[in-house]
């Protein structure tokens, strides 16, 4: 071969491979020979872009150039493999380029030398471009595996960090699940309280609840009876049975049957469980001795007739520590606390309510009220001093009646509605009454919600008139402040609702309260119960709670004392003592009506009541002269 010859290939591949990438360490012309095989099976590139004329051209330059390179590559293989196959669709002038290489080849060969040429080309491309991941579109065989396994390689590199850090993640799952235990679920000993209905023989059957139209409980409860206000015709009447008294109730039974209008509320005294009272639509309160062993006959004198209220009487509420106080609210906007041990009335606050007072509750030791009208304003009031010491207005904007109860903290907890007539809770601090410490929004049912607050334990009930259930929420210092625990359901609603004290409760069965439900025929008590295991007294869910003794009198706590409740604890059950009959001294009322008219007349008047008192006396004087002194005759023979 010449060196004319020689020349003209080298013009030929100089002119050809201008568009194609230059490679290291192997020759241009057998890199032109394996592209020439592999055909246009390669991802597009500038090659694509010669004209069919020039290709027939450049491949007879290329095969004189491919002559004198095989047997170079020849002598670097070691292996014998089969010739590589051409692909179904290069064409009929490739086919004959490949077969003149295969001529030329003296010894086999393990791998095509088309084959190192595209993975020389492929890695070049992946050190151009490490994002380019889109295979092509044909390979040889050998092509395919090699880069099949470097991205296997890649994929499990790339599978195992990924495996590695959801490893992490999982072992600090536990902790974030326990912080988020602790911030969502918190920690109650009441979280498990369940209540439970009586059996039917349980009950007291056919009983004819009143249907009078005001949002009272219409039920009141301790140790020893159940009251009920009850239908009476010619009157007000009210039931009180002895607890153990259940099953169906005669219709002739005794009835507490003195009032002349209906009655509106009923209250037993924390300090003789045999002393209740009663307010009506006579303006009348009433005060009453329960016989020790219950009614016999229908009960209608009262110990002591209360009188001083202008129309109905809707609310009573004994003084929590002082003996014989009594506060009476009516709907002639006057709340009036009683001396019922001399049946006088001792403070009148008038002037304070515009409107009709809803509730009114005492605090802990009794130094303060609480109260709640219609004109949306919830009061505290200090009754000795007969001054309003803070107050809320709009504390809920809905028209429906508001209920507010003192807690053991001092703050107050509210119930009402919202504008939009939707049922609402809060919780207020006397202190700074602008904003409330929570507020709750519950549903859009319209019955009123009665609070019944259990001091011990600071869970409060809720339980709404015509509803079915009872809610209950445990008060706290954590926010919101107000925990929702749980809720009891039943199938008929209530028309009012009678909460036992702490001291009646079976402590043996872990019952934490006791409400009697009044249906339309009947009373049902349910029970609230604290699921334990162990039989022992449990502590922590029966601590010392307000016993039936008085801290102080009447007359001390007038005078401006107040005393704490008195403690008792119920490890060994509560037993209740016997109870001292109420007695009432009236002091003479005339010399009250002759005081109160002489200090009211003027000294004319004065002198003629001396003139008249002297006049009595002399006349009395005389008579006695006139009479002679009587002799005693014997009959003695």
């Amino acid at each position: 071969m010449t060196n004319e010859g020689k020349a003209t290939p080298n013009k030929c591949t100089s002119e050809t491979m201008t568009g194609l990438p230059q490679l290291t360490g192997i020759p241009v012309a057998v890199m032109v020979a394996a592209l020439s095989l592999v055909g246009t099976s390669i991802a597009p590139s500038e090659e694509s872009q010669y004209s069919l004329d020039n290709q027939s051209k450049d491949e007879k330059c290329l095969s004189q150039d491919v002559t004198m390179e095989t047997e170079h590559v020849s002598q670097q293989v070691t292996q014998s493999t089969p010739a590589v196959h051409s692909d179904e669709k290069s064409t009929q002038d490739k086919d004959e380029t490949a077969s003149d290489i295969e001529k030329h080849q003296d010894t086999p060969k393990s791998r095509p030398v088309s084959e190192l040429i595209k993975e020389n080309i492929l890695q070049q491309e992946k050190l151009k471009h490490p994002d380019l991941t889109k295979p092509l579109e044909t390979k040889p065989n050998g092509v395919l595996e090699q880069v099949q396994t470097v991205k296997v390689a890649q994929m499990l590199a790339a599978f195992d960090s990924h495996k590695k850090s959801p490893e992490k993640a999982l072992e600090r799952k536990p902790s974030v699940r326990k912080d988020m235990f602790k911030r969502v679920v918190r920690a109650s000993k009441f979280r498990h309280v369940f209540g439970q209905a009586v059996k039917n023989d349980q009950c007291y059957d056919d009983i004819r609840v009143s249907r009078v139209t005001w949002d009272s409980s219409f039920c009141a409860v301790n140790p020893k009876f159940v009251a009920l206000i009850i239908e009476a015709s010619g009157g007000g009447a009210f039931l009180v049975l002895p607890l153990h008294k259940t099953g169906r109730i005669d219709k002739a039974y005794p009835t507490v049957c003195g009032h002349t209008g209906p009655v509106l509320d009923i209250d037993w005294c924390p300090h003789n469980d045999q002393v209740i009272a009663s307010g009506s639509e006579d303006c009348t309160v009433m005060v009453w001795q329960i016989p020790e062993n219950g009614l016999v006959t229908n009960l209608s004198e009262p110990v002591v007739v209360l009188e001083g209220h202008s129309k109905r009487v809707g609310i009573i509420t004994w003084h929590p520590t002082a003996r014989n106080v009594l506060l009476s609210a009516g709907c002639d906007n006057l709340i009036i606390i009683w001396n019922v041990g001399t049946g006088e009335a001792m403070i009148q606050l008038e002037e304070m309510h515009p409107d009709v007072i809803f509730s009114a509750c005492w605090n802990r030791n009794g130094s303060l009220i609480c109260t709640a009208c219609k004109d949306k304003t919830i009061r505290i009031i200090d009754p000795r001093k007969e001054e309003v010491i803070g107050e809320k207005e709009k504390a809920h904007e809905g028209a429906r009646p508001m209920r507010a109860i003192f807690l053991s903290d001092g703050n107050i907890f509210t119930t009402g509605f919202s504008r939009m007539s939707e049922r609402q809770l809060a919780l207020w601090n006397p202190q700074a009454m602008d904003e409330p410490i929570t507020v709750h929004e519950m549903d859009t049912s319209n019955g009123v919600l009665l609070p019944f607050y259990d001091p011990d334990t600071s869970v409060v009930y809720l339980c709404g008139k015509g509803d079915s259930s009872i809610r209950y929420f445990e008060i706290t210092d954590e926010a919101p402040f107000v925990h929702y625990l749980n809720s009891f359901a039943s199938k008929e609603p209530q028309r009012g609702m009678g909460y036992m004290p702490k001291r009646g409760l079976d402590v043996n069965k872990c019952e934490i309260a006791r409400f009697y439900k009044l249906h339309e025929r009947k009373c049902e008590p349910i029970i609230m119960t604290v699921p334990r295991k162990s039989d022992l007294f449990q502590d922590d869910l029966y601590p010392d709670t307000a016993g039936p003794d008085c801290a102080i009198e009447a007359e001390d706590w007038f005078e401006g004392k107040d005393g704490e409740p008195i403690l008792i604890s119920l490890k060994n059950g509560y037993v209740p003592g016997k109870n001292r009959d109420l007695k009432v001294v009236k002091k003479n009322i005339l010399d009250n009506k002759l005081s109160n008219t002489t200090e009211k007349t003027g000294p004319a008047n004065k002198c003629m009541f001396l003139i008249t008192d002297n006049i009595l006396k002399y006349s009395l004087q005389s008579y006695k002269i006139r009479m002679p002194p009587m002799e005693i005759v014997s009959l003695d023979p």
